[in-house]
């Protein structure tokens, strides 16, 4: 099977890619060039495309490209204009295209697990924008006869990228105040629930729907461990890893985001709970994740200290 990657040089996509070519597939990656290719190994044997999203859709070229390399699938990954992409993949004789959205397109969660259905309208503009084309793509798919599929990932962890830490964002200085033992400030009282999924987790869910197209089309596929942590536990697992003691300050949650995390993209983590049902994935695609979200943090966590980030 060839399969183009879009977004294949990324933190999902360079799992994606080495599953993939490990399991004998024609691997052709899209990347806009800002991040260096990897090198060794089994993406040696991967064709590299440098095209611009926006402008590539824009001008013609994705979909010259598409029927110049006549791939399988597409697997678009940054999800920016996926009707864009659907259409010149279709255009171009594809058979399948799977996207990459996110969990917290659902809104805040009524009831956990989390299934693949709207919750609440999503409070972030790029989201909704984004889950609103998803839902319209598999719609005109279910009529168009090529499959689409969507996939859902919660919080992403583990070697590649610097974790989300106690602050609700990905700064490298927050994990040295952790590394030192800094107090952390949670909303009172702690229980919301953070679903790190390592990397490569995402990623076997892509692999999975990319491998079972005909169960996959037309669906909305969660992601995720095969469960959550508390906030509270999310922190402590940041004092066992870096084996030191954070000490965690509770305050209501209306100080919490009025003095502490006034962002909402950074509150977001603390009030609203990001634990998926896997249950859907796993039983039509054999999705099975490998690591929990504890394995997960202390992953991303060495990869930091052996790349000398810390």
């Amino acid at each position: 099977m060839k399969i183009l990657i879009i977004g294949g040089t990324g933190h999902i996509g360079t799992n994606l890619t080495r599953m993939l070519v490990q399991e004998g597939d024609d691997v052709v990656v899209m990347s806009s060039g800002r991040t260096p290719r990897p090198t060794g190994d089994c993406y040696d044997k991967v064709k590299y495309v440098t095209m611009q999203y926006s402008q590539s859709l824009q001008d013609g070229s994705f979909a010259a490209m598409l029927n110049n390399e006549r791939p399988d699938a597409v697997v678009d990954i940054l999800q920016g204009d996926i009707g864009a992409v659907y259409s010149a993949s279709r255009g171009a004789g594809v058979s399948h295209v799977v996207a990459c959205g996110s969990i917290w397109m659902f809104g805040r969660p009524k009831v956990v697990p989390t299934p693949e259905v709207t919750q609440t309208e999503c409070p972030f503009e790029g989201y909704r924008r984004r889950y609103s084309q998803l839902l319209q793509t598999i719609e005109l798919s279910q009529q168009a006869g090529l499959a689409f599929t969507a996939v859902m990932p919660p919080n992403i962890c583990g070697p590649g990228k610097i974790p989300l830490e106690g602050m609700g964002g990905r700064s490298l200085e927050v994990h040295q105040a952790h590394q030192r033992g800094e107090e952390v400030t949670l909303p009172y009282p702690g229980t919301n629930l953070i679903g790190p999924c390592d990397a490569e987790d995402v990623a076997r869910g892509f692999f999975c729907a990319v491998k079972n197209r005909e169960k996959a089309a037309g669906e909305i596929f969660n992601v995720g461990s095969a469960y959550a942590l508390t906030a509270e536990r999310f922190i402590t697992t940041y004092s066992e890893i870096y084996q030191t003691t954070i000490p965690i300050r509770y305050v209501p949650a209306q100080t919490y985001i009025t003095e502490i995390l006034p962002e909402p993209e950074a509150h977001f983590h603390f009030l609203e709970h990001m634990c998926p049902d896997i249950s859907k994935i796993s039983s039509q695609l054999g999705y099975q994740p490998q690591y929990t979200p504890e394995e997960a943090m202390e992953r991303a966590v060495r990869w930091m200290f052996d790349t000398g980030l810390l």
